[in-house]
């Protein structure tokens, strides 16, 4: 199935047709289609179905969308649904090692065992006005004291993942992809389309 993805980031449409092998991922702007979208929602959930409707009514097209970010106990749940525009000012972002640093100096002296958190995602799925689907998975771990790794992006250098020891950025590809939260809300997706396209699914309202 051709899926269209509601972003413009090229790390996520990679890792996103990493893990939907044997669907076409595609941008808006493969279509030539302007999307813009302000994430104003206070959970993932809603900006990942807001963002999808969105662009669903935009092309009409069936549509991905998700919306992930990290979560830090000892910061009363912040980034949150700021990740990605954690430490901003006058709408102007810091790069990906300058919010991983900023994170770092408001956990200066937080010890090991209180440096709690996980990765969400949410991910919203409409195939057409009556079958709209929302998954949300997470992955618990803890922060680590400073960036380790080279591989993924975002804070994955910093998130160390609780099942493993190492931060995510540490993992292979293969084994990001099996225990991340967006690969886990990848399979459900996943096995979502593989029941609609073999008709086990026919309506949700």
């Amino acid at each position: 199935m051709e899926l269209m993805l509601a972003a413009h980031n090229h790390h996520k449409l990679g890792e996103i047709s990493a893990l939907l092998l044997g669907h076409s991922i595609i941008l808006p702007e493969h279509r030539n289609l302007e999307f813009s979208f302000e994430e104003n929602g206070d959970t993932f959930i809603a900006n990942a179905l807001d963002k999808a409707e969105a662009l669903y009514n935009l092309s009409k097209l069936p549509t991905l969308a998700d919306d992930s970010g990290l979560v830090v106990d000892a910061l009363d749940g912040e980034p949150g649904v700021f990740s990605a525009r954690y430490g901003s000012s006058n709408g102007e972002l810091l790069s990906s090692a300058e919010r991983n640093q900023l994170l770092l100096k408001n956990l200066e002296g937080v010890a090991e065992e209180k440096r709690s958190g996980r990765f969400v995602c949410a991910m919203a799925l409409i195939i057409d006005p009556y079958r709209k689907f929302i998954v949300q998975e997470t992955v618990e771990g803890r922060i680590a004291f400073r960036p380790f790794g080279e591989g993924g992006f975002g804070y994955d250098p910093v998130f160390i993942v609780g099942s493993t020891g190492e931060t995510m950025a540490q993992l292979s590809e293969s084994e990001k992809n099996r225990i991340s939260h967006r690969g886990k809300a990848a399979q459900r997706v996943a096995a979502l389309l593989h029941n609609i396209e073999h008709k086990e699914i026919f309506y949700v309202s």
